[in-house]
């Protein structure tokens, strides 16, 4: 005590905080586990990249509020977030530097182009692709460190051209975006209209991320009488196609790639009304059941109101699954083993994480799940199922 007493009041103010430092540092210290994102934040698609930017942010929110650990260590889960413009080669310079100076052990792509470019190197640099893509090629080219986090596009073919089919018409005129994902949904489509006995009469793709007005090229493609058109990029140049169809006549049904969402593309030209006949994949807002709806108003709160699409849920579900096959792998760092937990990290999720009720991971490494088409009918999106009959 006497030596005690011998300190001044800032003496021991300094001494107690200090020791109050000691004692706290070991219950603070968190490592920090960084996952990668790399997208579209700027030009056309910035709205799009920024939505399945988004979901991944929410997500880790989430996971810090939980105080997770992982291997024993308490960890805190951080976005690093690049914009690559949506070109692959800016996408394949955003991983190395996500690699080498983030050390991520994952890094999520939303294009199939950067998708692609990154698949060429991601086993070597040992680091998982978290593919926000439908396209099936991300998978069927066998990388071992690759995550489809969406169901397959081909699964909305055959339901969406039988509806459009049986209300409008068998021609088709396609007008969809030319990046690598458009092209591949086109690649696909086109035979599968025609399986059903439909024809194309045009084919005229134009640049959505780089343009506004697409009346030239609507107005070509309209010259040929379509019953339906086929059209698809991001949400907002992709309403604005319809829009300006509409403007120029068009009368007929709308095929829409799941790139783009229906309340979005709404939002865009001031209601569903515009887009009546259109066929789409079913936006989230539309979908009532009480996890998702809790989904929604969780995200609002976050982000000032706005309602996600489905790249938000599906990539918000997906960094849940990747945090939790890695405290079922027991690292942070082994894109190996992380990934060999993925299947078991989302059947561990609840389902107030899981809205879209994933139900796994393939052999492949695409996700098991069952979607729905959503269609514009008087004014409304009704449920369509995309089930085979």
């Amino acid at each position: 005590m006497r030596a005690f007493s011998r300190l001044n009041r800032r003496q021991l103010t300094g001494l107690a905080l200090a020791c109050a430092a000691t004692w706290a540092a070991p219950a603070m210290a968190q490592d920090v586990v960084k996952i990668g994102y790399s997208g579209p934040l700027s030009g056309g698609a910035a709205q799009y990249g920024k939505n399945a930017l988004d979901g991944m942010l929410l997500a880790a929110d989430e996971l810090n509020a939980a105080n997770l650990e992982v291997g024993g260590k308490k960890v805190k889960f951080e976005i690093v977030p690049l914009d690559d413009k949506y070109n692959p080669s800016e996408t394949a310079i955003n991983a190395q530097r996500l690699v080498q100076q983030h050390k991520t052990a994952a890094i999520l792509v939303p294009h199939s182009g950067g998708i692609f470019a990154v698949q060429t190197t991601n086993e070597r640099s040992n680091f998982i692709v978290l593919a926000y893509s439908s396209v099936p090629q991300i998978t069927n080219r066998g990388n071992k460190l690759t995550l489809r986090i969406p169901p397959e596009f081909t699964t909305y073919i055959e339901p969406f051209s039988s509806y459009l089919m049986q209300r409008y018409g068998k021609k088709v005129a396609m007008v969809g975006a030319d990046h690598d994902y458009a092209k591949a949904w086109a690649a696909a489509f086109k035979p599968g209209w025609e399986k059903l006995g439909g024809s194309v009469v045009a084919e005229n793709p134009m640049s959505y991320n780089r343009a506004t007005d697409f009346y030239s090229g609507v107005s070509k493609a309209l010259a040929a009488k379509p019953d339906v058109l086929f059209v698809g990029g991001a949400s907002e140049p992709t309403a604005l196609v319809v829009k300006q169809a509409r403007e120029l006549g068009f009368k007929g049904g709308f095929l829409v790639m799941d790139q783009a969402k229906l309340d979005e593309m709404a939002r865009v030209v001031g209601g569903l009304e515009v887009l009546e006949g259109a066929i789409g994949v079913l936006p989230v807002s539309a979908d009532p059941s009480p996890d998702n709806q809790a989904f929604i108003a969780r995200f609002g709160q976050k982000f000032a109101g706005r309602v996600p699409g489905s790249e938000a849920l599906w990539n918000y579900t997906a960094v849940h699954a990747t945090a939790k096959a890695m405290q079922l792998a027991g690292s942070a760092t082994d894109a190996k083993a992380i990934h060999a937990k993925l299947d078991a990290g989302y059947k561990a999720l609840s389902p107030q994480v899981n809205p879209g009720g994933v139900l796994g991971v393939d052999d492949k490494g695409g996700t098991l799940t069952r979607e729905r088409g959503g269609a514009v009918q008087d004014g409304k999106i009704t449920v369509i199922s995309t089930d085979k009959k």
